[in-house]
């Protein structure tokens, strides 16, 4: 089991992640009220702006302050630069 440091100590395992988002749309604010009405949301900024979200396959959300390229270095993922058509 390989786990992931989403910041001020804390792990999440990377087994069980299905996608890291940014917090920004509105569908992922939905989703993480949603979370938070269900008792599914777990919120590890520690008082931090939100920087990414976890989904995992347990139907939990995890909230993140690292931000997604930093936490993308720690997972040993190389992000591609931004093409036009990404806005």
């Amino acid at each position: 089991m390989k786990l992931i440091n989403i910041g001020f100590g804390n792990m999440i395992s990377a087994d069980r992640m299905l996608a890291v988002v940014s917090p920004d749309s509105a569908p992922i604010k939905r989703l993480i009220q949603e979370s938070r009405e269900r008792g599914m949301l777990i919120d590890a900024t520690y008082g931090r702006k939100t920087a990414a979200v976890f989904i995992m396959d347990s139907d939990h959300v995890i909230l993140s302050a690292i931000g997604l390229e930093k936490l993308a270095g720690r997972m040993g993922v190389e992000i591609p630069e931004k093409e036009e058509d990404d806005l």
